[in-house]
């Protein structure tokens, strides 16, 4: 049986998220800490609908879309909720791009208005959509009565949009269900992190990332527990300010924040986590070096995992006592995944194939975009457009995106592979490999390299860093070329743009 069919037909996300702790006792817990003060259930669920009013008097009716360009605050909360509570459709959006990626957005998911911060606002220019800033978000909320009762939405209505990280180019708005959240939470929520009524959970990755939505709204709103939020960026003094003042149980991270945080602690920086019980990574693999680091660093593990936008979250994690540095874990209960070749059949253990992954917190489809749907959907199944491997004991292996594939001399060489040995350097901060093609247009992998501290980059520290990987792998998957850089170009949520590179 599918997962979403435990619910009964009739399922509104926001009464579920929202409304229902007051009725079940919990209206007086804490949903919401930040540090301009606390938000109960029960006011929250307030605001939820005041907000949801404040919409169908600006003429939102069930179906459209409803925008958001707002800091992890309170109103984005109450207004990504109060959308969904009306039957209305929650987009939520990178703060972090420019005027013209989020006009191009709008122009694709077409809402009927946007609640966005002034300077966002004012970057947008004449536009024939209503544009509400937060004061005028809360001024509308002012004068609106809170709706009585949440929509009877179907299971299946359309609920959010979330428009992809672009490490392959274009964003594409992702279409989830009313459903979606809730199985996410019956599985990865459930059976990997176990999150009780009693936690506290701070993620780096904003609200209006998969892996943010899921880390700071809905994992703790399931159960009752508290969500710490932080509006602003998570440079590592400011994250872990945040620790010491939220004291969350549960913190979730990238790979690239734990790195930077890393680098700060080996600089000197104050780093408290003695209120956390454990960590949890995702956005791209995380190399075996790192979560070494951090465990030496914070006595903490991280649980590394892999989820998608698509998928909504992890669909493959560690477990906590059971970590296995390097890989993604084991897949989490309730989702089936298979490795396959490029003729459909699965591959056995060892071997690389793409990632193709079945359960029910998968998107409906890419709005606007129905060939690019067709060739991700089969059925069920979904196709990640990742490469892994599994080992005998069932963990797997992240080898790239199956685009990042380089085969060198006819012999695939996994990115990932010779990224986390580079990291093994003590003079290397970060580092990412692509293919470049040779004069005989032949492909060789090539490095970029970020150095921890000042160092000279010339070519006897590529030939010392090219003589330190050979020591360690085989010699086609050394780069022929490493290019030193001061930093790589990445998505807002930390994950390399190798396509980029490969430009250069």
């Amino acid at each position: 049986m599918r997962a979403a069919f435990h619910l009964g037909e009739t399922f509104n996300a926001a009464a579920w998220f929202v409304g229902r702790h007051s009725e079940e006792g919990r209206g007086e817990r804490i949903a919401l800490d930040t540090a301009r003060g606390c938000t109960s259930y029960a006011e929250l669920d307030l605001l939820v609908r005041r907000f949801a009013g404040a919409l169908r008097g600006a003429g939102v009716r069930a179906g459209d879309r409803v925008a958001f360009v707002l800091p992890d605050a309170e109103l984005l909360v109450a207004g990504f909720f109060g959308a969904i509570a009306i039957g209305a459709v929650a987009v939520p959006l990178n703060t972090m791009l420019r005027a013209g990626d989020h006009r191009a957005i709008l122009d694709d998911c077409a809402p009927r208005l946007v609640v966005a911060t002034a300077d966002v606002a004012g970057d947008l220019g004449a536009t024939d959509r209503t544009v509400w800033t937060p004061e005028l978000a809360q001024a509308a909320m002012a004068r609106a009565e809170p709706v009585p009762t949440y929509a009877p939405t179907h299971r299946d209505a359309l609920a959010f949009f979330l428009y992809s990280s672009g490490t392959t180019g274009e964003p594409k708005g992702v279409v989830h269900l009313q459903h979606d959240m809730w199985v996410a939470c019956e599985t990865y929520g459930k059976h990997v992190l176990e999150i009780q009524e009693s936690d506290r959970c701070f993620s780096v990755a904003k609200i209006f990332f998969a892996y943010g939505l899921g880390n700071s709204l809905y994992f703790p709103f399931h159960v009752g527990a508290t969500s710490v939020l932080m509006a602003e960026r998570p440079l590592p003094e400011a994250v872990f300010a945040e620790v010491r003042r939220g004291r969350p149980t549960i913190f979730f991270g990238v790979p690239t924040a734990y790195a930077h945080m890393l680098s700060a602690i080996d600089g000197g920086a104050s780093a408290e986590f003695g209120s956390v019980r454990f960590c949890v990574s995702a956005g791209e693999a995380l190399p075996g070096a790192i979560f070494e680091r951090w465990q030496a660093a914070t006595g903490l593990e991280i649980l590394d995992g892999i989820g998608s936008t698509e998928i909504c979250h992890i669909f493959l994690s560690n477990r906590r006592g059971a970590c296995r540095p390097g890989s993604s874990g084991a897949p989490v209960p309730g989702y089936r995944l298979r490795l396959e070749d490029e003729s459909g059949a699965e591959v056995p253990d060892g071997e690389l194939g793409d990632l193709w992954v079945e359960g029910d917190s998968t998107m409906a489809f890419y709005w606007n975009k129905h060939e690019a749907t067709k060739a991700t959907l089969r059925g069920a199944w979904i196709r990640t457009g990742d490469k892994y491997r599994k080992d005998a004991d069932g963990y797997l292996f992240h080898a790239g995106r199956s685009d990042d594939m380089i085969k060198a001399g006819g012999i695939w060489v996994s990115p990932v592979e010779v990224e986390g040995v580079l990291l093994t350097h003590p003079a290397v901060q970060e580092c990412a490999v692509v293919g470049e093609l040779d004069a005989e247009g032949l492909a060789k992998p090539q490095a970029f390299v970020v150095l921890r501290a000042q160092s000279e980059t010339d070519e006897a520290l590529a030939e010392l860093l090219r003589a330190f990987l050979k020591e360690r792998m085989a010699p086609y998957k050394v780069p022929r070329t490493i290019t030193f850089v001061a930093d790589l170009p990445k998505t807002a949520t930390g994950k390399i743009q190798r396509f980029l590179l490969r430009r250069t």
